[in-house]
């Protein structure tokens, strides 16, 4: 029958382990070696070459007779209706085969090593065929020390795996030989199917386990199977499962089925399980330029400093950080340490960034926090409630394009903010990050640090005295912390960053980034019109020796006409040497320099004419004003000289005889000094005299 048995060329190379190819090489050297005939194909076309079995070689026929012994068996299952077949596939049939070999590698590598031992008896088999039992039983003792019945079970579980294979392989023409190593495999456990537990009961287990009450209590597993007991007594269920399987099942849900992250959900909150849970993704800073994008947040440090208000009293507090962070930099910039932060002190905190630490430029955008410190209408020049509207905020812009102010950001030139979801950290992750850093790294270092029940665990709170530690002195000032401060602040700008390592950077220290790496350049405003927009005006009482600030007198030419009155004035923090001083209608005054103190004694020259020339100037323009309010509307120059006006006396009272002598001085001086009697010595009444005579001489010609 072999020699009748004709196969492709595909199939005989196949059966013999070589390549195509490698085949029709040796038939074409060794044409009388092989039985080959031409045979049309149904298809049509080019005709097939088929080579005889008994040309092949002794393993190339061994394996035909293997797969012929399975023919029949193969035909069979290939030729089940898809309706009756459907449903009755062995579980590998469907199964994951790389997954079954990653979780189960020692019985796949067994039940492999058992396939090579099962092709080997079908191979021996054919010479035994009278004594096949006999046979069957010393093969499985000697090779696998099994009985023969049971080596018999899994030579059929191979061969009918084989059947499947060559089922399957017939449908789509792919190999499918792993399926016989699967199927000398044991079927892996089901999993989650819990036959004890009743549908309605594994509902019930659900129910408690992931309400939200039961969750965030934290409550425990033999809680749950306490109240599951009560609903049982409820609905009147005759049997319950064990404590257990009803863990096991619970261990399911949440593992295998994937529902943990939904009981945290319950169990922490929405906010912490978006910060902790929800898919995120990385953002490219290295694509950013230097100033183009800062974040801005404000950080209550986990320690206590002694503060002191303006009453005099002190007590301790937890100080308060807001600053800026450069998004491709790291680098820190407009760091303040404050009480309480609030819109104003944010606009200092810009005020400083720009005009002290870059100094003269503004960055490009801003990622500012949502609280209403950061969103506020006089920061973004917007109602709060439009502040995530891009719509709202655009047609508001355009509409009011005439206003006196854009906002705060957008009057320092700032070309626009982007404002963070609320409980959303991670928009904003640089900044939180350094925030983090700080507290491992500076707060940490401090005898007042009480730790955080932010956490994710209540043991981060470290217990202290601080009332005790303010009463003996061991607390820092504000003043002195800021001074730690600065100094932990130039270490982190001048040390490795592992985010700039992570995101590829030449530098990998904030401060280079920041001066090597392209920026992002804009002018700032000039710093008069910034101080005017940060400083809240107050009231202050114009004396006759000016304005007392700060322990210093500011004055100015054009405060004279003000003196014992109030108006407002604004002061800029970084510079007292000089205050705005602003009228009741909100225009700018003068900008008041402060006055160096007259000291008793002799004064300084320059100092004392300074101050005489200011007290001329204010005499000469309170007597122009007082001669310009006396000017007469009808032009009667001597009614102005009488005190009338339209021809009516303002007053009631004589008029005094004209003297015609005039008074000579006493002063001995003038007596003796025959310089000052000379007549026309006043260069400037001999210039009007000069002047009136060339008119007269003039009229006269005429």
């Amino acid at each position: 029958m072999a020699g009748l048995a004709y196969v492709s060329l595909e199939e005989a190379a196949e059966l013999e382990g070589i390549k195509y190819n490698t085949l029709v090489q040796r038939i074409r050297r060794n044409t009388s070696s092989y039985d080959t005939k031409a045979e049309t194909r149904d298809s049509g076309g080019k005709e097939m070459t088929l080579v005889a079995v008994n040309s092949l070689s002794k393993l190339g026929q061994n394996r035909w007779k293997e797969r012929e012994k399975l023919k029949e068996m193969a035909e069979t299952a290939a030729d089940l209706p898809e309706e009756e077949t459907k449903g009755q596939e062995p579980w590998y049939v469907n199964a994951d085969y790389e997954w079954f070999e990653h979780q189960y590698k020692t019985e796949y590598y067994k039940a492999t090593e058992l396939g090579n031992v099962i092709r080997r008896f079908l191979k021996e088999a054919e010479s035994h065929s009278r004594d096949l039992t006999t046979f069957t039983e010393e093969f499985a003792r000697e090779n696998l020390d099994k009985s023969g019945r049971t080596f018999r079970r899994m030579v059929k579980d191979y061969q009918q795996a084989e059947a499947w294979a060559a089922k399957l392989s017939k449908e789509d023409g792919y190999s499918y030989d792993h399926l016989m190593v699967l199927a000398l495999c044991r079927k892996p456990k089901s999993c989650g199917l819990f036959p004890s537990i009743p549908a309605d009961m594994k509902q019930a287990i659900k129910n408690i386990w992931f309400n939200e009450d039961f969750a965030v209590n934290r409550r425990t597993r033999q809680d749950l199977y306490e109240v599951l007991e009560e609903i049982a007594v409820n609905k009147g269920w005759k049997k319950l499962p064990s404590y257990q399987t009803v863990v096991r099942y619970i261990s399911y849900l949440m593992d295998d089925e994937n529902l943990r992250s939904a009981f945290e959900y319950q169990q922490k909150g929405i906010r912490k399980w978006k910060n902790e849970n929800m898919v995120k993704r990385a953002r490219d800073t290295k694509s950013l330029q230097v100033l183009e994008m800062l974040q801005g947040d404000e950080h209550t440090f986990d320690l206590w400093v002694m503060y002191k208000a303006k009453n005099g009293k002190e007590f301790p507090i937890r100080p308060k950080l807001v600053c800026w962070i450069d998004t491709r930099s790291r680098m820190i910039l407009g760091d303040l340490i404050c009480k309480d932060a609030d819109s104003q002190i944010l606009k200092e905190s810009l005020i400083k960034l720009i005009y002290v630490d870059l100094p003269g430029q503004v960055p490009r955008y801003l990622y500012i926090d949502n609280g209403k410190d950061y969103t506020s209408k006089q920061m973004l020049g917007v109602d709060r409630k439009d502040r995530h509207n891009q719509e709202a905020k655009d047609e508001f812009f355009d509409m009011e394009f005439d206003r006196p102010t854009r906002g705060f950001y957008h009057d320092m030139g700032i070309e626009d903010e982007h404002i963070s979801m609320p409980y959303e950290p991670w928009t904003k992750g640089q900044i939180e990050r350094s925030f983090g850093t700080a507290i491992e790294k500076f707060s940490k270092k401090f005898a007042s640090y009480t730790g955080t029940l932010t956490g994710s665990k209540t043991d981060a709170k470290v217990p202290k005295e601080i009332k005790k530690m303010a009463e003996q002195g061991k607390l820092l000032t504000m003043e002195e912390f800021y001074e730690e401060w600065k100094k932990y602040k130039e270490k982190y700008i001048n040390r490795t960053h592992r985010g700039l390592r992570n995101a590829g950077e030449e530098f990998k220290k904030p401060l280079e980034v920041f001066e090597n790496e392209e920026r992002y350049i804009k002018a700032a405003p000039p710093r008069s019109f910034a101080i005017m927009a940060l400083m809240k005006s107050e009231e202050a009482l114009v004396n006759n020796v000016g304005i007392k600030r700060f322990g210093y007198y500011y004055m100015d030419d054009a405060l004279l006409p003000y003196i014992n009155q109030k108006i407002h004035i604004k002061v800029d923090p970084y510079d007292v040497t000089s205050i705005y001083c602003i009228n009741n209608k909100g225009g700018l005054i003068c900008q008041a320099q402060c006055q160096e103190l007259l000291q008793f004694g002799k004064a300084s020259d320059e100092t004392l004419q300074e101050h005489r020339k200011m007290q001329r100037r204010q005499l000469r323009a309170v007597r122009e004003e007082l001669e310009e309010a006396n000017r007469p509307f009808d032009g009667d120059e001597d009614a102005a000289h009488k005190g009338m006006v339209g021809g009516v006396k303002l007053t009631i009272g004589k008029d005094g005889k004209k003297s015609k002598v005039v008074a000579m001085p006493t002063d001995e001086t003038y007596r003796k000094n025959k310089e000052f009697r000379k007549p026309n010595e006043c260069e400037y009444m001999n210039s009007q005299a000069k002047k009136a005579l060339e008119r007269l001489q003039k009229m006269g010609g005429a």
